[in-house]
């Protein structure tokens, strides 16, 4: 396909786009009729209703994706009359464009077109989740740091931040430190937190907070008053993720949170050394 006729196309499928007040993009199903090249409804509507069950067959809401809507249209001489049509989310045009004759130019373009959009989004929604996981993980670590040395400044022994941690991890997962480690194949030199999800390295930090606040708050000065105030919050936050269906010592392991973060630094170096991408 020639370049010209790409950028062609490319522009009229974003000149159609619009947006819901949610920020929802959508084409008319008159609109793509249109686009695709498809001269009666009646036709057009098949290969909707082919894209519907396949929508269906992915476990995905056909009204989520094919809402029924109708608009006025002007038929000539100032009349208007009603009609019917849809709003079609961006997955919803994949699969009716993946339901037409890719031999027809226009549908071929559609095909690709919708399959980049929607991988696109799928990137964008998992970088975010990346970056949620990493942002997660470094609080962790400062609110741990903070604890460290406030268990140092109480107690005056440098050991003891490692041992009431340890408590911590057998209130808020049933299970030790080294015992979750071995549940997930974590190698015994790494952190435990830098194996889970971002619900639990979160759930770790709010009690890791609630203990540094209630540790200055209560004047906490030995191991015994802080390992006590630790485990409290720890079981507490268990309690509610348990009574939200989440067991946190069920919950499969993540990437390694150190290769997580090379491999979305490397992409940001990337993108910083090549601004063309962003476009």
């Amino acid at each position: 396909m020639k370049k010209e006729i790409v950028q062609s196309l490319t522009k009229n499928f974003e000149d159609y786009s619009q947006t819901t007040e949610s920020d929802i993009e959508f084409w008319f199903a008159r609109d793509l009729q249109i686009l695709l090249g498809y001269s009666k409804w009646e036709n057009f509507i098949k290969v909707i209703n082919k894209a519907k069950v396949s929508c269906d067959i992915t476990g995905n809401d056909i009204l989520d994706h094919f809402p029924d809507v109708r608009k006025m249209v002007e038929i000539g001489s100032n009349t208007k009359r009603e009609i019917e049509d849809l709003m079609l989310t961006r997955y919803a045009c994949y699969l009716i464009a993946q339901n037409g004759d890719p031999r027809k130019e226009s549908i071929a373009f559609a095909q690709n077109y919708f399959a980049m959009q929607t991988r696109k989004f799928e990137l964008i929604e998992q970088r975010i989740k990346d970056w949620e996981r990493l942002q997660a993980r470094q609080k962790l670590t400062l609110s741990e740091k903070d604890l460290s040395e406030l268990i140092y400044e109480k107690t005056g022994n440098d050991k003891n931040f490692g041992l009431i941690r340890s408590k911590g991890d057998q209130a808020l997962f049933g299970k030790s430190t080294k015992q979750m480690k071995v549940k997930l194949g974590i190698p015994n030199s790494r952190a435990l937190a830098d194996y889970l999800p971002t619900i639990t390295i979160k759930a770790k930090d709010f009690a890791t907070e609630i203990t540094v606040f209630n540790t200055k708050e209560k004047d906490l000065r030995t191991e015994k008053s802080i390992s006590k105030e630790h485990v409290t919050n720890n079981s507490s936050v268990r309690k509610i993720l348990i009574e939200r269906g989440i067991k946190p010592e069920n919950l499969p392991p993540e990437e390694d949170i150190k290769k997580l973060e090379r491999r979305v630094n490397s992409e940001s170096k990337k993108i910083g050394k090549n601004p063309e991408k962003l476009n």
